[in-house]
């Protein structure tokens, strides 16, 4: 076998075991859709840019009817601290029936908040990653269960001079 041969052999050899690791690292899995939700996650991030409010609008609009606070941190941080008249629903516990159970109607205005929209209280409210916020992953998912009255309050404020109302439920 000349020197050409062989080394068009291995090459093919080796493109085929290539194509055969490409072809295995493809799972597919009908309950997950990485395309689906980058798509939609960049329509929530558009949706979101006119859906975020300063403190006073955010105060404003949790006294108005039909408006719920949405905690969506552990219910061990939520225990902690939290903004009063918040309700609780851990970012993990975000499924269709949980929410079809909490906001049956999808019109309801959902104000939001996280860790990172507050300092001087790491205990209750640690700082996350900027790009790993429990706001952007709360909103996005909100928005792909059909919820488009979603509201973010938007400032890092300092817990000893915010104007929002906080409570505890710890013992």
């Amino acid at each position: 076998m000349s020197n050409k041969k062989i080394m068009l052999a291995v090459l093919l050899s080796s493109l085929s075991a290539f194509a055969n690791a490409q072809e295995s690292k493809t799972i597919v899995n009908p309950a997950i859709d990485m395309p689906a939700y980058l798509q939609v996650a960049n329509e929530a991030a558009r949706h979101r840019e006119t859906h975020r409010l300063t403190e006073a609008e955010f105060i404003a609009m949790s006294r108005e009817p039909n408006t719920i606070i949405l905690d969506a941190r552990s219910a061990e941080k939520y225990a902690e601290l939290h903004i009063k008249n918040a309700v609780n629903l851990s970012f993990p516990d975000i499924t269709v029936d949980s929410l079809a159970e909490l906001f049956p109607d999808k019109n309801v205005r959902i104000l939001i908040y996280c860790n990172n929209n507050f300092s001087n209280a790491p205990k209750a409210f640690p700082t996350k990653r900027a790009d790993a916020s429990l706001n952007i992953s709360t909103y996005i998912s909100l928005y792909s269960y059909g919820y488009k009255n979603v509201y973010e309050l938007g400032p890092l404020i300092d817990i000893d001079k915010s104007k929002l109302q906080f409570v505890s439920a710890a013992k």
